[in-house]
């Protein structure tokens, strides 16, 4: 068993030792989970949470890479979850995005992490938000959400982070993403990245003309800007930063960012309330109960639906 009040002392005082236990407590559904997500209740919340998202290849890990670097000139101390597609195998990250992201393994003001999605939709991994409060908790100032890459589908960043990022590039058909209902109706900032090839013009004026067209904004109301980037060079990533503060600034005027907060609250929440519930329905299975649910379904004498509502409300009374 692991001491989690020492963990947690030492992961603020930016032991990364101490916050890579914390996150293995998480991801592995320790026992101590509980009393680990006690603790550090009273230390989160000051964390900006960034979600980067895309379709792969558009370079989400060197935009984040850029980011890290631009937001330690800042003397910003900064934690970067790496959502990455899981092994077949192992079930653990299949590509690693640390890997890319070397030039900061040695920066004691960076923590890096990748995680395995490890079957969850949705482009997260399932305990993406305990990660998040984690590294806010240990004292980044900001802390990166790095997608897995799984085009629109990946949607679920804009439930977890405070802005969303959108990267798109130009001649990866992301033309004709913009046409259509998913990611990009996410994006707080759209990124066009990779803007030395050809085409980058293109596509950033065909997604402002198709943000255009699904506007219902009032005055006031944020508009998402587009920014070019060439990420590998850190070209265009001080104006991605400060397109980031301006939207942070926003929601603080607005009281949007403590909306969006109490939201992903409540989402945490119930989230951990179906899957409890879901964990003690799969324990029934054999179970007397369910059994004599079934006949009476059988024998007409009950709908699944009150079945249904029957077990639950056993459950939840015992």
């Amino acid at each position: 068993m692991q001491d989690v009040a020492s963990l947690v002392t030492q992961a603020r005082e930016g032991r990364p030792r101490a916050v890579a236990r914390l996150i293995s407590l998480v991801e592995g559904a320790s026992p101590q989970l509980r009393e680990v997500m006690a603790a550090l209740a009273p230390l989160a919340g000051n964390a900006y949470v960034v979600g980067l998202t895309g379709s792969p290849g558009v370079g989400k890990s060197t935009c984040t890479s850029a980011l890290v670097t631009a937001y330690r000139r800042q003397d910003k101390r900064v934690g970067v979850l790496a959502v990455d597609p899981s092994s077949p195998f192992s079930g653990g990250a299949l590509l690693g995005d640390r890997v890319r992201m070397s030039d900061h393994a040695s920066d004691p003001g960076v923590y890096i992490r990748s995680m395995a999605t490890r079957g969850h939709l949705g482009g997260l991994a399932w305990a993406a938000p305990q990660a998040i409060r984690v590294l806010d908790a240990a004292g980044c100032d900001v802390v990166l959400v790095e997608t897995v890459g799984v085009g629109q589908s990946e949607v679920e960043i804009a439930s977890q982070a405070d802005t969303s990022v959108v990267l798109l590039a130009p001649g990866m058909g992301d033309g004709i993403q913009a046409a259509k209902a998913g990611i990009l109706e996410i994006g707080d900032v759209y990124v066009v990245n990779k803007a030395d090839r050809d085409g980058a013009d293109a596509t950033a004026r065909e997604l402002n003309h198709m943000l255009g067209l699904g506007e219902s904004r009032g005055p006031g109301d944020w508009r998402p800007p587009i920014v070019k980037t060439v990420a590998a060079q850190e070209e265009g990533i001080d104006e991605v930063v400060e397109a980031l503060e301006k939207h942070r600034a926003w929601m603080e005027e607005r009281g949007v960012l403590v909306e969006r907060r109490l939201a992903r609250a409540s989402r945490e929440v119930e989230t951990i309330a179906v899957t409890a519930l879901r964990e003690r329905i799969a324990d029934l299975h054999g179970d007397r109960r369910l059994s004599a649910l079934a006949e009476r379904i059988v024998a007409g004498d009950l709908d699944p639906y009150r079945a249904a509502d029957s077990l639950v409300e056993g459950l939840t009374e015992g």
